[in-house]
């Protein structure tokens, strides 16, 4: 079986995997998902560093699919029905540049999808740009294992009120 990654920043990245594993977990194309820290130029970040917003890293969610399943397009396409990708370095009560809306990219052909889409939902759904970074994956760093799955271990957990789906027609082709 081929896989594929594609990581992304919501928000709170607790909302964010809960929502991609209700989604695309079971049988739906995710095969992994794990939350932790990219974008930013400090080695080795924890929580609170990140939290701090010195590190320049955003809390974002890596996810290992099969693309047979489920695509890429298809992963963008919830991925901004589930957060406010209007807001500049905010979900909801959650603010700072750790909760910025972006996309980190695993080559060109994950650039050139996530442009398209990204142009997309800016003159489709938000009929204005949106805050959303399309860039090219840099390091990923794993968050503490109490981060892992969060919203299963902890069911009355803090959900970010911006993560929910939203119901955008379809996408043009």
């Amino acid at each position: 079986m081929s896989t594929e990654q594609a990581t992304i920043g919501a928000g709170c990245f607790w909302g964010v995997e809960h929502l991609f594993r209700k989604n695309f977990g079971n049988g739906k194309g995710l095969l992994e998902a794990k939350v932790g820290y990219c974008g930013g130029q400090t080695s080795d970040p924890n929580y609170r560093a990140v939290c701090s917003g010195a590190t320049g890293h955003a809390e974002a969610l890596q996810v290992t699919y099969d693309p047979s399943v489920v695509s890429y397009r298809q992963l963008l396409e919830f991925f901004y029905r589930m957060h406010d990708a209007s807001t500049l370095n905010r979900q909801g009560p959650d603010v700072g540049t750790q909760y910025r809306s972006v996309i980190f990219t695993h080559g060109p052909e994950q650039q050139s999808i996530a442009e398209t889409i990204t142009k997309k939902v800016s003159e489709e759904w938000y009929k204005t740009p949106v805050s959303t970074e399309v860039v090219p994956a840099g390091q990923w760093w794993d968050a503490e294992e109490y981060h892992q799955l969060y919203l299963n271990k902890n069911p009355t957990g803090y959900e970010c009120p911006a993560h929910f789906v939203r119901d955008f027609p379809p996408l043009s082709e």
